[in-house]
């Protein structure tokens, strides 16, 4: 039967401006040629090793976002075609997240300090710091809460949150 092509980008996922990805075209026979086309603009024949060719972008910029498939040749005709592989080129902006303390920020020796870390961008996880070192991961599907219990002095400091 007719042979099928695999495309997909690694790493996956959206590439921030200046970054890089690869996007890789993948089929079962190794002997013919591969075309990367975007949209309907015949790009270029790819490098190959074996069934694999791959296409690399790097410094990727505004213009790199688009539709990409690959087509597979052997002797000059194309004996099949990639799905469409969609790609992001976008700042990777998160929304600043909100670290709060209860019951406050001044407690007695022995309490139990709730840590709130919230931010609005769904699926982030979030680190919870005390001067600079981490003191917890937090994942917000739970969240984002940090419970310390029987705080003691060596609890103080300036706390932060980050999220990725």
């Amino acid at each position: 039967g007719a042979p099928t092509i695999s495309i997909f980008l690694k790493p996956p996922g959206v590439i921030p401006p200046g970054g890089s990805s690869t996007i890789c075209c993948i089929c079962q026979r190794s002997y013919g040629s591969f075309v990367l086309y975007k949209g309907s603009h015949r790009l270029r024949a790819l490098e190959q090793s074996g069934s694999r060719a791959e296409f690399s972008i790097s410094n990727a910029t505004y213009e790199d976002r688009g539709t990409y498939h690959c087509h597979y040749l052997e002797g000059g005709t194309v004996l099949a075609r990639s799905d469409e592989l969609e790609v992001f080129v976008e700042e990777l902006r998160l929304p600043k997240p909100d670290l709060s303390v209860l019951p406050g920020h001044e407690v007695i020796v022995g309490a139990d300090v709730m840590f709130h870390c919230t931010t609005t961008h769904p699926s982030t996880g979030c680190y919870l710091y005390l001067e600079g070192q981490i003191r917890a991961q937090l994942f917000s599907r739970e969240r984002g809460d940090y419970n310390l219990s029987h705080v003691q002095r060596g609890d103080s400091g300036r706390y932060s949150c980050q999220c990725y």
